[in-house]
């Protein structure tokens, strides 16, 4: 979804007021609507409430020349609605969003170990962030998957 979505300002507060560190990071850009023209926050919702989220942008916290991208970044699933494979439908919709754009593959930068191969990702290599920490760098195809169907992701 982009600004104007009927999510977008329930997203916007679920992310300022969520157990990560990061989504308060996430609200402020999308107070200050800090996306590209195809650059979209996705959100899970279960029950009418709003359950998780990520981003699919061109750039994550890579320096400008890296030749990376597009990147899945900000995935969250509120701690209630772990469990249900939402990160994981959330991510194959970033790759359907990759997809769209005419691109190949998708990538993750992460600290985590263990988690994002279980989507189908590959580590690649570490980067060095612009925050000047060094992350995994994890890609995919974006091939199609079943779980893109799912009705409860919301990203245009």
């Amino acid at each position: 979804m982009q600004q104007g979505h009927p999510y977008w300002e329930r997203t916007m507060d679920f992310a300022r007021g969520c157990s990560w560190r990061a989504g308060p990071v996430l609200a402020d850009r999308m107070a200050a609507n800090a996306f590209g023209e195809q650059e979209r926050v996705i959100v899970a919702v279960d029950g009418g409430e709003i359950a998780g989220f990520c981003t699919f942008s061109e750039r994550d916290e890579l320096p400008e020349d890296a030749p990376f991208g597009p990147f899945a970044g900000f995935v969250f699933v509120d701690e209630k609605h772990r469990g249900q494979r939402l990160s994981g439908r959330m991510i194959d919709r970033a790759a359907a969003c990759a997809r769209a754009a005419g691109r190949q593959k998708l990538y993750v930068l992460s600290g985590e170990q263990g988690l994002y191969e279980k989507y189908g990702f590959v580590k690649i290599g570490t980067c060095r962030t612009v925050w000047g920490t060094t992350e995994q760098l994890f890609e995919r195809p974006t091939a199609e998957t079943p779980a893109e169907t799912a009705s409860d992701v919301a990203a245009p």
